[in-house]
């Protein structure tokens, strides 16, 4: 009885109560990763995630920083740079200045993310083949899940938990920890992050640097202000702050940008060595930014490869995609018009649509006013002001490096920046709910906890719907449907060339070399098939086989590829003199593939399995 006793005192005051308590916490975040999983989960809809997880897998099979989805603006800016370089071609060597004959170079995509993603390949047991046969990845003997992108999410939501773990490390550290248990609960009720987390985005990785960026910025505000640890301290903290902005721009070349608040607060927050503690995060995001700007002109003669066009896309001058589509774009007539409208354009829609609900909820409200309150503590009064400046520039930053790509998925893309505020837009919102709540008397005190709970139940509802049904399907179709896209692929040999409508998913499921579709059925597909390198097959989706009518098959003229599919579906013919013309049963009306022989009557060659 004694010990009985003893048990049940560890149990409600003892050591053993906090342990108890971790495990309860851990249970709790580990079934609401497995239910949302299985209510949310789809493999990739994004043809960032799938880009940059195809470079990843290149770089884990070493075969360098190197890309299956074929780009026409990559191919004439390299094409370019080496018809400029005039290299020499050994005898017996076909030329190919566009390197189309031999594995392309990567010129989109920051090395960050795949290096970490190409990393964990090396050790996960990736599986690219699907498998019909086993149940996970299957239901009722249909293809459900995808093996690689499912890890791909777990790997970004063990990434969310150290963005938890560093949000409650930074809200302890200048509020308290009620402040910073609620923030981290609110925070893992966000739906927008979980929707992030399964995105297969480089943005949870992002958010952990810039999260351990806030933490460096706030000790080294304290140190400054206290110095405890002797100047060396302050210089390594600087240092510290580099490293990260410097990472999170080889992870997100937008990032890079946010040295600029960072150089205000320590301008202004510094103490006595604040000119030569601003010029270290300066210097050292020049010299991790150097040797890859320097690869990247090399190839393509621009620092930041395609990605330096970003604020050129989305003008009036390159609408749509029409730029990456590109293999001879025009730049002989640029004026600054273009630039302006594109901000006013997305700074307003920013504003009115995405600064309201920033954070994924209406914490913002409390945000928002909380940055007006006059804190006591004069770290929190400070770190408001780099919040502050980092929402301005993100805005900006945003407004002209929008693309296509946030209007194909306005709120998971990786040209969302706004969404790296949410820890710390939670966290002063927090403190606000706080700082009202100590005004009201409750009776009994029971109340104030009932308060709290219905406060984080309601901030928390968009996640908790997202457990009711009806179940969302778990295969991002139209316009991908993986195992369709792996057997087109398992008919092509490894060094074909495809063209499709989305060449990013060929190169990921399919694993094979594929340009995007570009702007004509003749010219342009002639270009590169007649002088660049032979396309052995054409296959387009939903994606294009489901455009509007009028404005995207009859206005673009008759060798537009509208044109192209009302030929090959109404007259069951296809145009005289293209080269593909066998086409397998089975795909139209919602795909089209051609090919320039009958492939499919001959055996598959078997995709490789990386394990």
């Amino acid at each position: 009885m004694p010990y009985l006793q003893e048990m049940i005192h560890r149990l409600e005051v003892g050591p053993w109560f906090r342990y108890l308590r971790i495990t309860a916490v851990c249970l709790g975040v580990l079934l609401l990763a497995v239910g949302y999983n299985w209510m949310s989960f789809r493999n990739f809809n994004s043809q960032e995630a799938m880009d940059a997880a195809q470079v990843a897998r290149n770089l884990s099979e070493g075969k360098g920083y190197t890309t299956l989805y074929i780009r026409p603006i990559s191919v004439h800016l390299v094409k370019q740079r080496n018809e400029a370089k005039k290299e020499a071609v050994s005898p017996g060597q076909s030329p190919d200045p566009a390197r189309l004959k031999q594995m392309h170079p990567d010129l989109a995509n920051a090395p960050g993310y795949p290096v970490v993603l190409a990393g964990l390949m090396k050790v996960l047991p990736f599986r690219y083949a699907h498998d019909p046969t086993s149940p996970f990845w299957n239901s009722d003997g249909r293809f459900a899940r995808c093996q690689p992108d499912f890890l791909i999410a777990v790997i970004n939501q063990l990434l969310f938990l150290g963005v938890l773990a560093l949000t409650f490390l930074v809200a302890r550290r200048l509020f308290d920890p009620a402040v910073a248990w609620l923030s981290v609960g609110l925070l893992l009720g966000c739906e927008l992050l979980w929707r992030f987390s399964v995105s297969g985005l480089s943005t949870m990785l992002l958010l952990v640097i810039f999260m351990g960026l806030v933490w460096f910025l706030v000790a080294l505000e304290e140190e400054a202000r206290e110095p405890k640890h002797g100047p060396a301290r302050l210089f390594l903290l600087a240092g510290a702050v580099g490293v990260l902005v410097g990472l999170g721009a080889l992870t997100r070349y937008s990032f890079g940008w946010i040295i600029i608040p960072v150089s205000v607060f320590i301008l202004l927050f510094g103490g006595a060595r604040r000119g030569a503690l601003c010029l270290i995060p300066l210097l050292t995001l020049v010299l991790m930014l150097a040797p890859w700007v320097y690869r990247n002109w090399t190839l393509s003669g621009l620092p930041f490869g395609t990605a330096t066009y970003a604020i050129l896309e989305g003008t009036f001058l390159f609408p749509e995609n029409r730029l990456a589509r590109s293999l001879e774009p025009d730049f002989s007539v640029m004026f600054l018009r273009p630039f302006i409208h594109k901000f006013l354009g997305n700074a307003r829609e920013i504003i009115g649509n995405d600064l309201p609900t920033l954070g994924g909820s209406w914490v913002t409200a409390f945000f928002l006013v909380g940055l007006l309150l006059g804190f006591r503590n004069l770290a929190i009064r400070r770190l408001r002001y780099f919040l502050m400046g980092a929402l301005g520039l993100f805005v900006v930053v945003q407004a002209l490096g929008r693309t296509q790509l946030s209007v194909d998925s306005p709120e998971v893309n990786s040209e969302n920046l706004l969404v790296l505020l949410t820890p710390l837009v939670l966290v002063y919102g927090v403190s606000l709910f706080y700082l009202l709540l100590d005004q009201i008397n409750f009776t009994p005190v029971s109340l104030r906890s009932g308060a709290v709970g219905l406060f984080g139940f309601i901030v928390c509802l968009p996640l908790l719907l997202t457990f009711l049904p009806p179940k969302s399907s778990p295969v991002a179709y139209p316009p991908y449907f993986p195992p369709r896209i792996e057997q087109v692929g398992s008919w092509m040999r490894e060094q074909e060339l495809m063209m499709s409508d989305i060449p990013w998913a060929v190169a990921w499921y399919g694993r094979r070399q594929c340009i995007w579709l570009t702007h004509n059925a003749q010219s342009e597909f002639f270009a590169v098939n007649d002088y660049l390198k032979p396309i052995r097959a054409l296959y387009l989706t939903p994606q294009t086989m489901d455009n509007r009518f009028l404005s995207q098959w009859v206005r673009p003229g008759e060798h537009s590829w509208g044109s192209f599919i009302l030929s090959s579906m109404v007259r069951r013919e296809i145009p005289a003199g293209f080269p593909l013309r066998k086409a397998p049963s089975g795909f139209l009306p919602e795909q089209l593939f051609l090919s320039d022989w009958d492939r499919w009557k001959a055996p598959p060659e078997p995709i490789p399995t990386t394990e």
